[in-house]
């Protein structure tokens, strides 16, 4: 029987990683990578010498069709992103659905299995410290650079849940000032929580009304780098 498990790894700090994902890292044939320099600190970090290769949103069909056929000869292949759950707005997830497709009957059989393996998502670790209500929330992912950018700060606006999703240092700016033109009206305000460099030495949250936080971050502007998650409640 092989294995193709999904593997979670730290969103920073690389002690949050788990004993269970350590143990499966380590008996792999092949760790795919979103970047193999990114997962060599890791693996490092742990003394984990396993080859890897990359897979990534520019991998080509012919990398998809490797995978598969070292599956079908019996070898355990780990996947890993940069940073967090592979499959969470990452490739990862085209690269699952293609092995599921094309290896049917053997995981039918039990003769390939594929396992995820939990750990570190910066979705989770930005809602558990936010203190905002999240019993019932939207995941927008990143958002789109053009094509339905605006619309999507209009379903921000209207919706009565909480929308979460993620955000680069070059376009924080840009969205917070959508923020602001979209929410600032409002009768009932809506509260803007952004959480960056989660997990690391200078992880913090910034709360407030969308027009505080941009003026915070206007403000501060060597702030403005790492990735972000934005929190709109």
């Amino acid at each position: 029987m092989s294995t193709f498990s999904v593997i979670g790894t730290p969103i920073g700090n690389l002690e949050d990683i788990t004993l269970r994902a350590l143990k499966v890292l380590a008996a792999s044939d092949l760790i795919l990578c979103e970047d193999t320099r990114m997962t060599k600190r890791l693996l490092d970090r742990h003394a984990i010498s396993v080859p890897t290769k990359s897979y990534h949103m520019h991998s080509t069909i012919s990398r998809v069709e490797e995978i598969i056929a070292l599956l079908k000869e019996g070898k355990n292949i780990s996947l890993v992103s940069d940073a967090g759950t592979p499959g969470i707005s990452d490739p990862g997830s085209e690269l699952v659905r293609r092995i599921r497709e094309d290896m049917k009957e053997e995981i039918s059989s039990g003769i390939l299995k594929i396992e995820s393996i939990p750990g570190p998502s910066a979705l989770t670790s930005a809602l558990s410290i936010a203190g905002i209500p999240c019993a019932d929330f939207t995941f927008l992912g990143f958002l789109p650079h053009k094509k339905g950018r605006e619309t999507l700060f209009k379903e921000i606006a209207a919706s009565e849940r909480t929308m979460v999703f993620y955000e680069s240092p070059h376009r924080i700016i840009k969205t917070l000032e959508s923020l602001v033109e979209h929410l600032q009206g409002q009768t009932s305000a809506k509260k803007v929580t952004v959480c960056r460099e989660l997990t690391k030495i200078f992880e913090e949250v910034v709360a407030g009304s969308p027009a505080e936080v941009k003026t915070y971050f206007d403000t501060h502007t060597d702030k403005v780098r790492g990735e972000f998650v934005v929190i709109v409640s």
